[in-house]
C-alpha cells in the first residue's frame, strides 16, 4: 500500500499545530503547578530593623494593637530585654506544649484528682513559657498600663502586684492595689475561689478569709497571690468593674521577660472571654503580623466577619483549650498520604503562645519527606534544635516553596501564608517550621507561625472557629 503523501504547506501546518499544542500544555500545565508554589524573597522572611506598622488596624472600637515583644515595634524589647536564642526559643515551645499536654490529662481525668489536689504542687508539667504577642491595657483606678500576652491557652489573667515577696523585672510599674479605689480580694468561701481548680490545676489557699491562688510548674516556676477583682480598662468605652485576677505577689515565671503578665482567653469561667461575655458576646479575633517588625490586631466582639472568613465547627471537648477537626494536610496541591486516624487520635488544639505547629508523628513524617522532596534543588543545612528539615539558602535571593493548606471538618480548607513555611534560623538559613510529637497519643497544636497574617475569629458561644487570609 502506498504511503500517503501531503503537500509541504499541509505538514507545515500540521506540526504547527503540534508545536503550538504542546506549548500549551506546558503552559497549562506551569501554570497549574504554580498555583501551588509560593515564590518568596528571601528578605521577607527576616525581620526588618525599622518598625513597619499595619495599615489594616486598629480600626475597630474594640481593637487593641498587638504587638511582637522581641520584634521592632515592640518598646519593650528596646535594649530591654535582650531576644532568646533559637535554642530557648524552642525549648520554651517544648515546655510549653509539655504543660498543655499535662493540662490536657488532668482535665480528662480530674475525677480521679478531687481528694488529692492539695498533696500535687505541680498538676501541669512543664512551665506556662508564654507566647510572642502582647497588648497594653489598663488595671484599676486610677488606671494603670500593663503590657499583657494574650494567651488563648491559659484561663487566669496575672500581673505581679505589690507588696512584692519576690518579683521579677517587669516592663511597667507593678501593680500596687492599695493605691486603687476600685480593688478588692475575693472570699475563700465564694463560688469563684472553688473556679480556681480548673484554671491553675491547684486547689486555693486561704489567709484568713481571702482567696489566695497559686501556680507551680516542674521547671520551678511559680506565681502565688491574692485573687482579687479590679477595674479593667480595654479601650475608652469599654471597661470591665469587678474584673476577677490574680495579683501576684511572689513570681518567678519564666519566659516573661519584661512583659507584666498575662491576658487568659481560654474557655474556662474565669477567663477573660467568660468574663466579658455580657459585652463582647463570647467573641474575639486576631491577627498576627506576617514579620516581627509589623504591627497586628486583638478585636473583642463581633463587628461584622470579613466576607472571605470561613468557619470550622469547635470541638466540644470539656477543656479550656479550643480544638479543631483536621483531618488532612495538602502540600503543592496535592492531599498527603495519611490516614484519618492519625489526626482523630488526640485531636489537635489552636494555640496562640506555641510558636511552630506540633503534628502527630506519621503526619510530620508524611510532610517532611514531600517537602524534602519538592525542595531538593535546595542545599540542605543542618537541623537546629526541634526543626529538622533545613536548607541553606545563602546563594539565593527568591525561593520557590509548595503550598501547605489544612483541610478541617466542615469541608474548609485553611492555606498556610508562605511567611508560616520557613522559620529563619539565620540570614542564610531557614527550616520547615513544623516539627513532630513524641507519641501518636500526644495533642497536634496549631501553632502561631503558621497562623500568621490570617484573621483568626473565635465564636466561642456560637462553637466554631474562622479563617480569613489576608488579615493584616
Amino acid at each position: 500500500m502506498a504511503t500517503p503523501t501531503y503537500p509541504m504547506f499541509l505538514k507545515f501546518s500540521m506540526l504547527s499545530s503540534t508545536l503550538l499544542f504542546c506549548f500549551l500544555l506546558s503552559s497549562f500545565k506551569r501554570g497549574h503547578a504554580s498555583q501551588y508554589q509560593h515564590t518568596v524573597q528571601i528578605s521577607s522572611l527576616l525581620p526588618a530593623s525599622v518598625c513597619n506598622p499595619s495599615t489594616k488596624g486598629p480600626s475597630k472600637g474594640s481593637s487593641l494593637t498587638l504587638t511582637h515583644r522581641y520584634g521592632s515595634c515592640s518598646q519593650i524589647s528596646g535594649g530591654k530585654a535582650s531576644t532568646p536564642t533559637l535554642t530557648e526559643i524552642f525549648s520554651r515551645d517544648r515546655s510549653r506544649v509539655k504543660s498543655i499536654r499535662s493540662r490536657l490529662n488532668f482535665n480528662s481525668s480530674k475525677s480521679n484528682f478531687q481528694t488529692s489536689l492539695a498533696t500535687l504542687p505541680a498538676i501541669y508539667g512543664g512551665s506556662l513559657s508564654t507566647g510572642d504577642y502582647f497588648v497594653s491595657v489598663g488595671l484599676g483606678t486610677p488606671k494603670n498600663n500593663l503590657s499583657l500576652i494574650f494567651d488563648t491557652g491559659s484561663t487566669l489573667t496575672l500581673t505581679q502586684c505589690q507588696p512584692c515577696v519576690s518579683c521579677y523585672q517587669q516592663q511597667d510599674p507593678i501593680f500596687d492595689p492599695s493605691m486603687s479605689s476600685t480593688y478588692s480580694n475575693i472570699t475563700c468561701a465564694s463560688a469563684e475561689c472553688s473556679h480556681l481548680v480548673t484554671a491553675t490545676g491547684v486547689t486555693p489557699n486561704c489567709s484568713g478569709s481571702t482567696c489566695i491562688y497559686r501556680i507551680q510548674y516542674d521547671d520551678q516556676s511559680s506565681s502565688v497571690g491574692f485573687f482579687g477583682q479590679e477595674t479593667l480598662t480595654i479601650t475608652s468605652t469599654d471597661v470591665f468593674p469587678g474584673f476577677m485576677f490574680g495579683c501576684g505577689e511572689n513570681n518567678s515565671l519564666s519566659g516573661f521577660d519584661l512583659i507584666d503578665g498575662l491576658l487568659g482567653l481560654g474557655r474556662d469561667q474565669l477567663s477573660f472571654v467568660s468574663q466579658t461575655a455580657q459585652k463582647y458576646g463570647q467573641y474575639f479575633s486576631y491577627c498576627l503580623p506576617a514579620r516581627s517588625s509589623s504591627t497586628g490586631t486583638l478585636t473583642f466582639g463581633n463587628s461584622g466577619a470579613p466576607s472571605n472568613l470561613k468557619f470550622i465547627p469547635m470541638l466540644n471537648t470539656g477543656t479550656t483549650f479550643y480544638f479543631l477537626d483536621l483531618t488532612a494536610i495538602y502540600l503543592g496541591g496535592s492531599e498527603l498520604s495519611i490516614s484519618p486516624t492519625t489526626f482523630s487520635t488526640a485531636g489537635t488544639i489552636i494555640d496562640s503562645g506555641t510558636v511552630v505547629t506540633w503534628l502527630p508523628p506519621a503526619a510530620y513524617s508524611a510532610l517532611q519527606m514531600g517537602f524534602r522532596q519538592q525542595m531538593r534543588m535546595y542545599p540542605s543545612a543542618p537541623s537546629n534544635s526541634i526543626l529538622d528539615t533545613c536548607y541553606d539558602l545563602s546563594a539565593y535571593t527568591t525561593v520557590t516553596v509548595p503550598t501547605i493548606s489544612f483541610l478541617f471538618g466542615g469541608n474548609v480548607t485553611v492555606g498556610i501564608d508562605p511567611s508560616g513555611i520557613l522559620y529563619p534560623v539565620s540570614s542564610s538559613q531557614f527550616c520547615l517550621a513544623f516539627t513532630a510529637n513524641s507519641a501518636a497519643s500526644d495533642v497536634g497544636i496549631f501553632g502561631n507561625f503558621q497562623q500568621k497574617t490570617l484573621e483568626v475569629v473565635y465564636d466561642v458561644a456560637g462553637g466554631k472557629v474562622g479563617f480569613g487570609p489576608g488579615g493584616c
